[in-house]
Formats: C-alpha cells, sequence, structure tokens
C-alpha cells in the first residue's frame, strides 16, 4: 500500500488571520468568524473531505510591535478581534462524526490542572477527536495582559512548558485508573475510590497534588501538535510531539527539517515515525495554470502591506517600522517566533528585502504556495511528501470557506484517485485517524508512559 498522506485545516478564530486583508475579497466570508454556522460549515466540508482535524491556531495579545502600538493591528484585522479558539468546538462535533479538533493553548499562561478538566472534558465530548497544539507564546502584549512584567525568556517558557507536560500527563495517565468507573448502583458507587488517586507534583513552576477532576475520556491524553522551530523548540517537540506543524519555502528546507526531526526524535528514545510532521501549505487552485496565477494576483492586491509589516513585526518581535523596506534581512535571533524569522533569513536559495518578505508574508502568513490546477497541486503535494518526508499538510486559507472548498471539491478527489488518501475514515478517535485503527492511546515510547506508576493515596 502506498504512503497514505495527511491533511488538517489551518484557521484562527478571526477575521482574515493568516492572509492579512482578504477580509475584503468579495468570496471571503471570514467576518462571520463569530457565529457558530461559519464553524460547522468549515467542519462539514474538512469532514467531507477526510481531514484529520481543524487546527486552531491562536494569540492571547494584540500585535503592537509595529511602531510600539496595536493601531495598525485594529485597523487592518491583524489577528484582531482574536475569539476563542475552545468556544466552537463542542458545536463542530455535534455537526461531525470523525473530524478532529486541535485549538491552541498556551503552557506560559493556563493552569496545567484546570486546562486538563477542560480538554477532558471536550475529549469525553467530542468522542476522543480531541488534539492540543501545545504554544509557549512569544507576543509581549499577551505577557503584559496576563500579569508579567515582559515576555518570558524562551528557555524558561520551554522549561515552564516542559513540568506543564509532566503534570497534566500525571493528571490524565495516572490519576485515575481506567476501570475506576463502576457505576454499581447495587452498592452505591459510581466510582471506586481506590482506583483514583493523588498526583502529588511538586516542582519548580507546579505544585498539584489532585486528583484530577474528570475520569479517562477515550483517548486520555489528546493528541499533541507542536510547532517547534528553535533548538530548544525542536528538542521539545521530538520528546512530546506526536505531530509537528512546520513553515518552509522549498523542497530542500523541508528535507533537512524533516531529517533534524527524526534524528532528535530518535534521541529521546521514540520511534522517529511517532511524530507526524505537518509542513502548512497554500493552494491556489485554477481550472488552468494561467487561471491559478491570474487568481494569486487578484487576492496579493486585496493584501494590507501595513497590516501585513504589523504582522511580521509581532511574528518576529522586531519592529519593522524603523526600517529601509528595501534593504535585506540579515541573520538575527528572537524570542518570539524563530521559524518565522529564519524563512526571511536564513533562506539559502533566496536573499529576501523587507518588501519582499512583507508580499510575501502576507498571504498565509508566509508559507509555501502550490500553485496551479488540482493536479499540479497534488503533484506537489506528492512530492513533498515523497520526498520531502512529510507525513500530510496544514492547508491555509487565502480566503474564507473558499479555499478549503475548492481544495476538498478538487484536490482531495485527485489525491484518492492516486491512492495515496483515504476514500473513509478507518478509526473512531483522532489519534487512530493519524496512527491506525487501535492505537487510541499514546505509545509505550512517549514520556507520559514512562512517568511510572502513581501510588494509591
Amino acid at each position: 500500500m502506498k504512503k497514505q498522506i495527511h491533511l488538517n485545516g489551518f484557521i484562527q478564530n478571526s477575521p482574515s488571520p493568516h492572509s492579512t486583508g482578504l477580509w475584503k475579497y468579495k468570496e471571503d466570508q471570514g467576518t462571520e468568524h463569530n457565529q457558530l454556522t461559519y464553524w460547522i460549515n468549515a467542519a462539514k466540508t474538512l469532514e467531507r473531505g477526510k481531514f484529520d482535524a481543524l487546527f486552531i491556531a491562536d494569540v492571547l495579545g494584540t500585535y503592537s510591535v509595529y511602531g510600539n502600538s496595536h493601531d495598525s493591528a485594529v485597523k487592518h484585522a491583524v489577528q484582531l478581534p482574536a475569539h476563542d479558539p475552545i468556544t466552537p468546538i463542542a458545536a463542530m462535533a455535534a455537526a461531525t462524526e470523525y473530524l478532529g479538533f486541535a485549538p491552541t493553548i498556551s503552557t506560559t499562561y493556563a493552569q496545567p490542572y484546570s486546562l486538563a478538566r477542560q480538554l477532558s472534558t471536550l475529549d469525553h465530548l467530542t468522542g476522543g477527536r480531541l488534539a492540543w497544539n501545545v504554544v509557549t507564546s512569544y507576543l509581549e502584549s499577551e505577557a503584559v495582559n496576563l500579569g508579567l512584567s515582559g515576555r518570558l525568556p524562551k528557555e524558561i517558557r520551554y522549561d515552564r512548558a516542559d513540568e506543564f507536560l509532566e503534570v497534566v500527563y500525571k493528571l490524565w495517565e495516572y490519576s485515575w485508573e481506567v476501570d475506576a468507573v463502576v457505576h454499581d448502583k447495587k452498592n452505591d458507587t459510581f466510582a471506586d475510590p481506590a482506583k483514583v488517586h493523588t498526583i502529588n507534583h511538586e516542582g519548580e513552576f507546579f505544585k498539584v497534588p489532585g486528583p484530577h477532576l474528570v475520569e479517562p475520556s477515550l483517548q486520555q491524553t489528546p493528541v499533541l501538535f507542536q510547532a517547534g522551530a528553535s533548538p530548544k523548540g525542536r528538542d521539545f517537540a521530538a520528546k512530546h510531539a506526536e505531530a509537528v506543524f512546520t513553515k518552509n519555502h522549498s523542497l530542500e528546507a523541508l528535507k533537512s527539517y524533516t531529517a533534524d526531526i527524526r534524528r532528535r526524535t530518535k534521541q529521546q528514545g521514540r520511534d522517529p515515525h511517532n511524530v507526524l510532521i505537518f509542513p502548512m501549505i497554500l493552494p491556489i487552485i485554477g481550472s488552468t495554470e494561467e487561471e491559478a496565477h491570474a487568481k494569486l494576483h487578484e487576492l496579493t492586491n486585496h493584501v494590507s502591506y501595513e497590516g501585513t509589516a504589523s504582522l511580521l513585526s509581532g511574528h518576529t518581535g522586531i519592529d519593522f517600522s524603523a526600517y529601509d523596506p528595501d534593504q535585506y534581512l540579515q541573520d538575527m535571533d528572537t524570542d518570539a517566533v524563530q521559524g518565522n524569522l529564519d524563512m526571511y533569513t536564513k533562506d539559502p536559495n533566496k536573499k529576501w528585502t523587507l518588501r519582499e518578505a512583507i508580499k510575501n508574508h502576507g498571504l498565509g502568513n508566509g508559507t509555501v504556495k502550490f500553485i496551479g490546477t488540482p493536479e499540479q497541486i497534488a503533484d506537489q503535494i506528492e512530492q513533498w511528501a515523497f520526498e520531502g518526508d512529510a507525513d500530510g499538510f496544514n492547508i491555509a486559507q487565502a480566503y474564507s470557506p473558499g479555499t478549503f472548498t475548492e481544495f476538498v471539491d478538487h484536490v482531495v478527489p485527485e489525491l484518492q484517485k492516486r491512492g495515496i488518501y483515504r476514500k473513509e475514515y478507518e478509526g473512531e478517535t483522532l489519534r487512530e485517524n493519524m496512527f491506525g485503527k487501535g492505537r487510541r492511546h499514546l505509545p509505550e515510547d512517549h514520556p507520559a508512559r514512562k512517568l511510572g506508576l502513581i501510588q494509591p493515596t
């Protein structure tokens, strides 16, 4: 059997979050993101396309690095307004049977005890279709609005995240034994207290005695997504993630990234293929190649230059309002999103001016664009999957919901015809649909399964 490609839809609870300014486009419906019908229709479309999950990005602050002000973000809807990513999930789950949901939640600002309850509840309500995109947060505005004096250094953010995950692993995997709930009416016993344990966690960042507030859900631990770009981030992903989200400009860059993640995963004592790698792509689809390029030109004309400059400044932590648009971007480091900076400062195939970077970043957050007929886009997907060792793709949108609809209607059938994409879901839970029927829980080589049993208390 040929390698099977996996797909996720990439979205955010904002008007035009990943293609800045496209809320103005005649076919875009992003301004309806505050309505449940918007989310239900998106979920139904992706399930019709047999996608694994709807990946819901999020930030908890405003993009206010550019000009030291949030004015540009407000004016151009730069991921603002930013509604909650979790709230629509229950409604989407009620309207679908198989599609998974991967909300983004920050370990820097959440608390593990309450988050474990929230995600366990959703895993119950979705029938085991929940994931969690684990992030450490990069915006200064997030930090100051959530009680800190400033953004934590990257090293501390990842150290906190590492302990955060240890706490939730203990709550999800060990606090309640899988057969603790007995529903014994005769003996007036809902659950056996001998099988519900405190975790008694005491660490540098958290002190959580437990026990967990929720009985084991179908997956126990939600599927873990992460986007590691810096060396520290890649090590974190290799240790914890089951799916890694990345952005690459070229096939060669993807090859380098996948090889590095597989190597780091193996060093963690895990099977390198227990981490699925999902590069993000933006498909621009036409009935002919010329039509696709004409569409690209039209979409690009709707991109907001100032809004994208604000977005790129927020992504990188660098105020580009003080830069000459025609100067080249040089190699530099950031405590924000290193990957969004590396795309333009460490590209081996091109030297980017700021103006070029902003123009590119405006559609799909700078992700690679696959442009052409459905057959041509399927060719590129197949090449990146087989030569680049990608396990699947996160599909970004130029305009919503049109990009998803066009991809499902035209590219998915082409992938199915080639025998590299499923025609039906095979499992019940999200983890099963990603890794195979019967693989409902974390594998034995995952660090969550190596913490040791919690003794009864």
